[in-house]
């Protein structure tokens, strides 16, 4: 238990650490995963059974050629896309904005600096350092965000194009 104590002491420090800006990354790397995290839960369960009613919907047809029936299978593909595709872009939109955020945390920490260094002279390196870390940290946040978050979202995409195109394919217009 005390070692839970330690995790969260250490995570206050670091937060104190890159100052006001990197709440800011926290809170954005937190909704971005939460939404990866819904996303790959998605994709293995709701997905799989909603690919299966609009198979069994479409085969249940007993006529698939007329220009009604084209209609309502582009309807039943573009709903499967869009909850397929769901959230997608609000991740990608996460992931791009996480090292906007280290880049405004750099510029507010760097006029911490040039406060410091307006008001006692270069002199206060002890000063200045809290301003650096301030410049730092958020940037490093950023980049680390954003990193983890490039990687899952091109799956991400790939794996919705794919299903969509399998659906695409496997409704038929034969008959």
């Amino acid at each position: 238990m005390h070692w839970l104590a330690d995790s969260f002491e250490a995570i206050r420090d670091f937060m104190e650490l890159g100052g006001p800006v990197l709440r800011w990354i926290a809170v954005a790397i937190f909704i971005m995963w939460a939404l990866i995290v819904e996303r790959l839960l998605y994709f293995r369960t709701d997905m799989k059974a909603m690919s299966r009613k609009i198979h069994d919907q479409w085969e249940s047809r007993t006529e698939r050629r007329s220009w009604n029936a084209h209609q309502i299978r582009e309807l039943m593909i573009s709903r499967f896309s869009d909850a397929t595709y769901q959230f997608i872009s609000m991740i990608q939109t996460l992931v791009a904005l996480c090292p906007l955020l280290g880049l405004m945390g750099t510029v507010t920490g760097m006029i911490k600096v040039f406060e410091v260094m307006a008001t006692s002279g270069s002199g206060n390196v002890r000063a200045m350092a809290g301003g650096v870390s301030q410049a730092t940290v958020p940037t490093m946040a950023g980049m680390v965000g954003a990193l983890s978050g490039v990687l899952l979202v091109t799956i991400l995409t790939r794996r919705a194009a794919r299903e969509v195109e399998f659906l695409e394919d496997s409704l038929t217009m034969d008959h």
